[in-house]
C-alpha cells in the first residue's frame, strides 16, 4: 500500500495539470503490448504507423527504457499546469543535459531490448537526447496528435467535474472518486494494491493531480524531480474503450424529442463544459454546438455561467429530469 501524508497546507497547494508527454508514453506502452491494451479499432488504426516508426526512427530506444514501474523522467517532464502543450514538453525533453539522461538510462535500462545493438547505439551516443526527442516528436504527430484535441477535452471536462465535487463535497470525496483503490484515512491518501509501498510526506507542497486518457488504473510519482503526483483515468475515457462507467441512459427517446445532435449535447453535459470543449469531445463544429446550446437554453434545459475566461453550460433540473427519463 502507498500512503500520502496530507496536511491542510497540502490541500491548499494541491492542483490539477495535463501532461501530453505522459499520455504519449502510456500510448506507446500500450502499442508495445506492455500497458493497458488498446481498443481493437484504435490498435488497427495505430499499429501500422507504430511499427513503421520503430523501423524508421529511434522509437525502440524510447520503448526499451519503459519499465512496469515507470521510465526516465526526462521523456515525460512535470507539467506546469492546465495549458501544457506537446511543444512545452518537447522543449523540456530537448533541453535535458546528457549527463542527466544517462543517469536515467542507467536506472531504467533493465529490459532485454536495451541490449539490442541499435538501441544501445542510441543510448551510448553523444546526441542521445536529441535522437530520442526526435523519435518522440514523430510519434506524437503520427500517433496521438490527431486524437489529442478530443482527449484533451475529455481531461479538461474531468477537471471541471472534480473541482465541482471539491466545492460541493470536499477533498476527501474527490480523492476517493479518482479510483476504487483510493481511500482517505486518518489525514492521508491510501492506495491499495499498488506496486510501490511506503509512506510519502507531501511536506506542504501539495499534490499534483493529472487525468489521463491512457493510464491503466492509477499511477504516481513520489520522487524528485516530479512533485508528488497521482495520475488517474479521466471520466469519459471508458466510451473510447467500449466500456461502461455507469449505466448510461438510452438516447433513443431523447433523440426523438430534441434531435440527435441536441440529445448528444444533453447527454454529454453530465459535468459543466464550454462550447469549445463540447465541440472537441463530440467532434462537432463549434458554430453548430453554439446554435444547439442556445436552443436548449431557451427551452429551459440548460443554464450557463462564466468561469474565468470560459462560459460553462450545465443541465438545469428540467434537463436532468429529461435525461433521466430517457433511460
Amino acid at each position: 500500500m502507498l500512503r500520502f501524508e496530507v496536511s491542510v497546507e497540502d490541500l491548499l497547494r494541491s492542483r490539477f495539470a495535463l501532461s501530453p508527454a505522459m499520455d504519449l508514453c502510456f500510448l506507446l506502452g500500450s502499442l508495445a503490448g506492455r500497458d493497458r491494451p488498446l481498443p481493437r479499432a484504435w490498435a488497427a488504426r495505430l499499429l501500422p504507423a507504430f511499427e513503421r516508426l520503430r523501423r524508421e526512427s529511434e522509437l525502440n530506444a524510447v520503448i526499451a527504457l519503459q519499465t512496469p514501474q515507470g521510465g526516465p523522467n526526462f521523456v515525460a517532464p512535470p507539467p506546469r499546469g492546465l495549458n501544457q502543450t506537446w511543444t512545452d514538453d518537447l522543449a523540456k525533453i530537448r533541453a535535458t543535459p546528457l549527463e542527466t539522461a544517462r543517469r536515467e538510462f542507467a536506472a531504467n535500462a533493465t529490459a532485454p531490448s536495451v541490449r539490442d545493438p541499435r538501441v544501445s547505439a542510441v543510448l551510448d551516443s553523444p546526441d542521445a537526447v536529441s535522437r530520442i526527442a526526435e523519435a518522440m516528436d514523430r510519434a506524437w504527430h503520427e500517433l496521438l496528435a490527431p486524437d489529442w484535441p478530443q482527449l484533451r477535452a475529455i481531461c479538461e471536462r474531468d477537471i471541471v467535474h472534480r473541482v465541482g465535487v471539491i466545492g460541493e463535497h470536499g477533498w476527501a470525496t474527490t480523492i476517493e472518486s479518482l479510483h476504487s483503490s483510493i481511500t482517505w484515512r486518518a489525514g492521508g491518501i491510501e492506495i491499495g494494491h499498488f506496486p510501490h509501498v511506503g509512506t510519502v510526506r507531501l511536506a506542504g507542497d501539495g499534490l499534483l493531480l493529472i487525468p489521463s486518457a491512457f493510464v491503466r488504473n492509477i499511477a504516481a510519482h513520489t520522487e524528485d524531480p516530479w512533485p508528488r503526483t497521482l495520475i488517474y483515468r479521466a471520466r469519459g475515457t471508458a466510451a473510447l474503450w467500449g466500456e461502461q462507467e455507469t449505466a448510461a441512459p438510452r438516447p433513443d427517446a431523447l433523440t426523438a424529442l430534441v434531435g440527435r445532435a441536441r440529445a448528444r449535447l444533453l447527454l454529454a453535459l453530465d459535468a459543466p463544459a464550454s462550447t469549445s470543449h463540447l465541440a472537441r469531445s463530440l467532434a462537432m463544429a463549434p458554430g453548430a454546438v453554439g446554435d444547439h446550446l442556445a436552443i436548449l437554453r431557451d427551452a429551459g434545459l440548460l443554464a450557463r455561467a462564466r468561469s474565468g475566461r470560459s462560459v460553462l453550460y450545465r443541465r438545469t433540473p428540467l434537463g436532468e429530469a429529461l435525461v433521466a427519463g430517457s433511460g
